[in-house]
This record gives structure tokens, C-alpha cells and sequence, in this order.
């Protein structure tokens, strides 16, 4: 298992209840195959440098997180089909 930090911006339009269960369906992702979630970050709502689908700001999410690397792909797809997630990436932290 490697490590990792996924941010996500979701939409702005999505209440705290929403965006607890937008959280938890990535922990879901990433959990489904084994992998860990270490750590959860809110930023909250900030301006975008451009709009993303019509969209002038996002609401912010960091997640750290252990998973396989052969995993890594599948949580990127479940990402790129959820509908309340405008932008996301997934980076592997240096193992130094």
C-alpha cells in the first residue's frame, strides 16, 4: 500500500448534509479495495480560477489516504462518473 492525497472540488450548491454524503461516497471508493482513508480535510467554499460547468466556486476536499496501485485507476473512474464532483486529482506521495 502506498501513499496518497486525493483533492476533489465539489459543487457549491451541495449543503453540509450533502457533502458529508459525497464524502463518504469516496471513502466508500477507496475503502471498496482495501485501501484506508488516514486523514480528511474540509476547506470549504472557495472562488475557482475559471468557471467549471458554469460554476464560479467549489467546495474543497483533501483526502489522504493508503491504497494499492493497481486500485488507484478504479478510484479515479468512480470519481470521473460521480455527478457532485466537478474536478479531482489523485497524487502518490514520495516515499522518502
Amino acid at each position: 500500500m502506498r501513499d496518497y492525497e486525493l483533492m476533489f472540488i465539489a459543487t457549491p450548491e451541495l449543503n453540509e448534509e450533502q457533502l458529508n454524503a459525497t464524502m463518504a461516497k469516496v471513502s466508500q471508493f477507496i475503502t471498496a479495495g482495501g485501501g484506508e482513508v488516514v486523514k480528511t480535510d474540509v476547506w470549504g467554499k472557495r472562488k475557482l480560477a475559471y468557471p467549471i460547468k458554469a460554476f464560479r466556486e467549489g467546495q474543497y476536499v483533501l483526502v489522504q489516504c493508503k491504497l494499492d496501485p493497481k486500485q488507484a485507476d478504479e478510484v479515479e473512474r468512480s470519481l470521473r462518473l460521480s455527478e457532485e464532483i466537478m474536478r479531482h486529482l489523485l497524487i502518490r506521495l514520495s516515499e522518502e
